[in-house]
């Protein structure tokens, strides 16, 4: 048995070839090649898939420290390591027909995008589907997507709202992804036109918001984790482990770099710096202790097979948003400190910048309207601002 542990020392171990790789990766607008093929002979795209299938099966702390120790070296990778993760345990939570279908004919790269932008017309045995999905991480190396779609009845009424399996030779690409950040992720757009889905490759986001998911394994641990605040949090891994990049970038120059116009001969002679990168380390040691409690209430929850009440799905939104927020942050200070040579191009301090903005804006990860929801839950505020808690 691979343990969590082992899982992240190979990412850790892909490093270098990562970082090699991650100009071409942003210049091309999709993660390289070279560096697919070896996460996936790693088995990272694998930590979420059941083990009935070859998987690993772990747990929301190892997606996170994997997507992590990727992102450090790249985000665009680490990002598309935490979004192919997070689609793969998407899928195991569809009945194992399904699964079946998705996982049984070797190594899944799901990606998806769970806005339901599409149309639905209910026909025999499933329904047939028409969409454009924006934006869709990973999408060139895609093996199938799982896709938000409004379900309707026979008389064309949307009674429900779903997340469909798609294989992804039936949909095509449209190349739309043209960005300032986060470049290498590739997320385009996914078109399909009068897709047959049938009953077993759908699932109710309604119901598997508040916990009822259509895996028949409900033993497994994974396929428990609370819905939202599971797809909330593993945004939060790339971030974490981009603003671990910067700051260690930032300390290694400052013994060799002066500072223009002044008598410091080194950056880190100067206490004004010195209060800077107390002040940025600080903001990413809050970011991790906040992404630390809210996985530990979602793992924990999935591992004793509890249901985490709205309270608590509130907070795990929150502090999500507000760990990725403290990473914004402490990347503005660290860019400062640094000086004006950190948006140099052949700098890399200048494109983890970059894409821990262009991240940070993901709607799900949202500060303020995480910060909303939670202090209306704590107020006992019924009004409902999303139906994503």
């Amino acid at each position: 048995m691979t343990t969590s542990a082992e899982l992240v020392a190979r990412a850790v171990a892909l490093q270098p070839l990562v970082r090699e790789h991650a100009a071409k990766t942003e210049a091309d607008r999709r993660v390289a090649t070279e560096c697919i093929e070896a996460i996936t002979e790693a088995e990272l795209f694998a930590v979420s898939v059941p083990k009935r299938y070859g998987g690993h099966e772990t747990d929301l702390r190892t997606m996170l420290d994997v997507s992590a120790a990727i992102g450090e070296a790249d985000g665009s990778t680490g990002w598309v390591v935490a979004l192919t993760n997070v689609c793969n345990w998407l899928a195991s939570l569809f009945p194992e027909r399904a699964q079946d279908e998705v996982f049984g004919s070797g190594p899944a790269r799901v990606t998806g995008v769970l806005t339901p932008t599409a149309t639905s017309r209910k026909v025999e045995g499933g329904w047939e589907i028409s969409g454009r999905w924006y934006y869709n991480s990973g999408s060139w190396w895609s093996t199938w997507a799982v896709l938000g779609t409004p379900l309707t009845n026979e008389a064309g009424e949307v009674v429900d709202q779903g997340l469909v399996l798609v294989p992804a030779s039936e949909l095509t690409v449209e190349d739309v992804w043209h960005v300032a950040g986060m470049r290498g992720t590739a997320s385009n757009c996914l078109v399909g036109e009068k897709l047959f889905v049938p009953e077993h490759r759908v699932m109710s986001v309604p119901e598997a918001v508040e916990g009822t998911y259509a895996t028949e394994h409900t033993e497994e641990a994974l396929y428990r984790s609370a819905f939202i605040p599971l797809l909330t949090l593993v945004l939060a891994g790339p971030q974490l482990g981009l603003g671990r990049a910067a700051l260690n970038l930032v300390i290694d120059k400052a013994g060799k770099k002066p500072i223009s116009y002044t008598f410091f001969e080194t950056q880190a002679e100067s206490t004004a710096f010195q209060l800077q990168i107390s002040e940025a380390a600080t903001k990413i040691d809050i970011a991790h202790l906040l992404v630390d409690r809210a996985t530990k209430d979602v793992d924990g929850a999935a591992a004793r097979g509890e249901s985490l009440d709205y309270t608590a799905r509130a907070r795990v939104r929150a502090d999500a948003g507000a760990a990725v927020a403290h990473i914004v942050d402490a990347l503005t200070i660290l860019m400062n400190a640094h000086g004006a040579g950190g948006f140099a191009e052949v700098s890399p301090l200048q494109r983890i910048w970059r894409d821990v903005n262009v991240g940070a804006r993901h709607a799900v990860i949202s500060q303020t309207i995480g910060a909303e929801v939670y202090g209306k839950a704590l107020l006992g505020i019924e009004e409902k601002i999303t139906p994503l808690v």
